[in-house]
């Protein structure tokens, strides 16, 4: 009999990979600038291999990312939402109600105004639209990271990441659209319909059905871990493509990366803060408060990039933001999991 109990992917942990992650990304960039001055000849043709709006090449690689991830999500724990509902009702008000406005309403504050003096409007509203696109993807997979860097509940977090994907495969696009329109970013809704489909709803589907195939969780989590690395490497090659497409923009202009991280990083603490006083105020225990709040701060950024990308091309603004997104990521998560390790005496144990 196969065994239906759930457990978190076997190498849901920091490893040293991944620990560097941002100086991977980092790299990444800088290799994705070099071969676009070098060889911008490779890097079009690149660009040029788009069906209906989306890249080829690109699609595949997010497939890479977004695959391993679905596969670790078990369905079949949502049950267990019913022990501790409070968590589960902290991360979804934070995720779906707060999260994507908050993002949204500080990318129109900075390059709307604040940035104005700067940036061109044309380019404000590609950067508007790439932060809206990250506030409205709250974390899939890095999330199990987060969770086991502060002794969370795996299972419970199993059990939001559960709920959150089934969530926002209806919620995804109608709240990407609703944002973008108030924010007069035209909508292609064909586009943005197929990118939701073909990124979030496929993958579930093949995660779901790898794992009926695959049967027991052991043989889940040894799969998950020896296909763990596509995500990286998919990740890492999508950044050196949106990078060398985005060279000249960003050697004639590099304070553009450092405007577009700040608002990001004022919604992630902030967001971080919401989530984690109001977890504590409902007495929420640690092992779960500290993973509810990591999903509301952290991002599924391979979702953003990828519909960024479809949306508005590889060497739009738009994707520019989520891929800054991605740097600012790490570094982030890694400071409120140590701020919450210093906090766990503060909550009830559960």
């Amino acid at each position: 009999m196969a065994d239906t109990s759930v457990h978190p992917p076997e190498d849901a942990r920091m490893g040293r990979f991944e620990g560097l992650l941002t100086l991977w990304v980092a790299l990444a960039m800088a290799a994705g600038i070099a071969v676009g001055a070098l060889a911008p000849g490779l890097v079009n043709a690149v660009a040029a291999a788009e069906v209906a709006s989306i890249n080829f090449v690109v699609a595949v690689l997010i497939w890479a990312m977004v695959y391993p991830m679905m596969v670790s999500v078990d369905f079949g724990a949502v049950a267990g939402v019913a022990k501790q509902p409070k968590g589960l009702l902290v991360t979804l008000v934070v995720n779906w109600l707060v999260k994507p406005f908050t993002m949204a309403l500080l990318a129109v504050v900075f390059f709307d105004h604040v940035f104005a003096p700067w940036i061109a409007p044309e380019d404000a509203a590609q950067y508007i639209a790439g932060l809206i696109l990250l506030g409205a993807a709250p974390c899939t997979a890095m999330v199990f990271v987060w969770s086991q860097l502060t002794r969370g509940d795996a299972t419970y977090t199993l059990v939001q990441v559960s709920v959150n994907d089934l969530i926002m495969v209806v919620a995804f696009a109608p709240i990407v659209a609703l944002l973008l329109g108030v924010t007069d970013v035209v909508v292609p809704w064909d586009t943005l319909l197929l990118a939701t489909l073909l990124y979030v709803v496929l993958p579930l589907v093949a995660g779901l059905i790898t794992r009926r195939v695959l049967g027991s969780q052991g043989a889940i989590d040894a799969f998950t871990a020896r296909i763990k690395p596509l995500s990286m490497t998919g990740l890492i090659a999508t950044v050196a493509i949106l990078f060398g497409l985005q060279g000249e923009t960003i050697l004639s202009h590099p304070g553009v990366i450092l405007l577009i991280a700040i608002p990001i990083l004022i919604q992630s603490y902030g967001i971080f803060a919401l989530a984690y006083g109001a977890a504590y105020a409902l007495r929420v225990p640690h092992k779960i408060a500290a993973p509810c709040a990591m999903i509301g701060t952290s991002n599924f950024f391979e979702l953003a990039v990828a519909v960024a990308i479809s949306l508005f091309g590889l060497n739009s603004g738009a994707a520019l933001a989520t891929v800054v997104g991605v740097l600012v990521e790490v570094p982030v998560m890694l400071s409120l999991v140590a701020f919450a390790n210093r906090t766990r005496s503060r909550f009830p144990k559960g």
